[in-house]
């Protein structure tokens, strides 16, 4: 995946973790893809909705975005995903794309 795609992909969400994301992959940040496996939205679902809870219940503030995100991954369901950080000045974003690589699907 070049950054190109990337940034495609990112210009079609209009949460605000995905703009952060985009302006700063748009400013040379660090990216990488994880192609080599994919899953399936449910299963990041239940895996960042229990972090997501447990992160509530021992009052740690959850990463900013992550809410929104974990509501978009149910709304995917079984869809295969894959994968991919940007590393920015300010902090490293996590990013689930479709299976084409063409969308975000959830940016936190």
């Amino acid at each position: 995946m070049n950054r190109d795609a990337l940034q495609s992909a990112l210009s079609q969400d209009g949460c605000i973790s995905a703009r952060a994301a985009l302006a700063e992959l748009e400013a040379s940040a660090e990216f990488e893809a994880f192609l080599n496996q994919t899953a399936s939205a449910q299963q990041l679902w239940e895996i960042w909705s229990w972090r997501h809870e447990v992160m509530l219940d021992t009052s740690v503030t959850p990463r900013p975005g992550l809410a929104e995100a974990i509501t978009k991954l149910q709304a995917a369901g079984t869809a295969r995903v894959y994968m991919a950080t940007v590393t920015g000045s300010q902090r490293r974003f996590i990013l689930v794309l479709s299976q084409d690589l063409t969308q975000c699907v959830a940016c936190w």
